[in-house]
């Protein structure tokens, strides 16, 4: 699975935050994702319907790569991996995590955002890790600065990355995809304006490619 997420973020290397409680709308925030370009979806487990809203997701559509974020105990690992999902995202390292993942193949990225954690992440056997949050915790600086020290590590920022600084994060070579929740306005969900998120991800997708040339 990490060969065919490695390969759909090449092409775009932006993950989109799907957070919608009602499975109806997250199905439908990532069709507009979808037809904006973006086929790897993040959804948060941050309220009690997200889990079932992944699962709507798999079940609904075709030929994309959902994960689930905000993966905070192995439980829950277990649980939203037993409900589909092709990759987990956490806000923090917790090592039993990471080891149920490597064991059952699962990508995983943890959240990292000291060099302790980063090399800790690498003594597990990681080599991708989420950056987080990517603005507070030192930006495009400390990545540069951690990319100098750990020459096999690729990061995801996220947290504080946006339109107006994507192009920043994708300059730096061992950002493997930046992800963000600037794609999913609530507000536009709210107001069932799909077409603004379609927009949102046709507009990162071709910041991606200028920025990556």
């Amino acid at each position: 699975m990490m060969d065919a997420l490695e390969q759909r973020l090449a092409a775009a290397p932006v993950v989109p935050l799907v957070g919608e409680n009602d499975p109806d709308c997250a199905v439908k925030t990532t069709q507009a994702l979808a037809n904006g370009g973006l086929s790897v979806i993040e959804v948060v487990m941050r309220s009690p319907g997200a889990q079932a809203g992944m699962e709507a997701i798999l079940d609904q559509t075709e030929g994309l790569i959902v994960g689930a974020g905000t993966v905070l105990t192995l439980d829950q690992a277990k649980s939203v991996v037993a409900s589909g999902a092709q990759f987990i995202v956490s806000p923090g390292l917790v090592d039993e995590i990471a080891r149920y993942c490597i064991d059952e193949g699962i990508p995983f990225f943890p959240g990292t955002m000291t060099a302790g954690e980063v090399q800790r992440a690498y003594a597990l056997g990681l080599r991708k890790v989420k950056f987080f949050p990517a603005s507070l915790a030192g930006g495009v600086p400390m990545l540069k600065a951690f990319s100098s020290v750990f020459g096999e590590m690729r990061f995801m920022p996220t947290g504080g990355v946006s339109a107006a600084n994507l192009p920043e994060f994708l300059s730096v070579p061992s950002v493997i995809a930046c992800g963000g929740s600037w794609l999913t306005p609530a507000n536009a969900i709210d107001a069932g304006d799909y077409a603004q998120v379609t927009a949102l991800a046709r507009e990162a997708v071709d910041i991606a490619r200028q920025a990556r040339g």
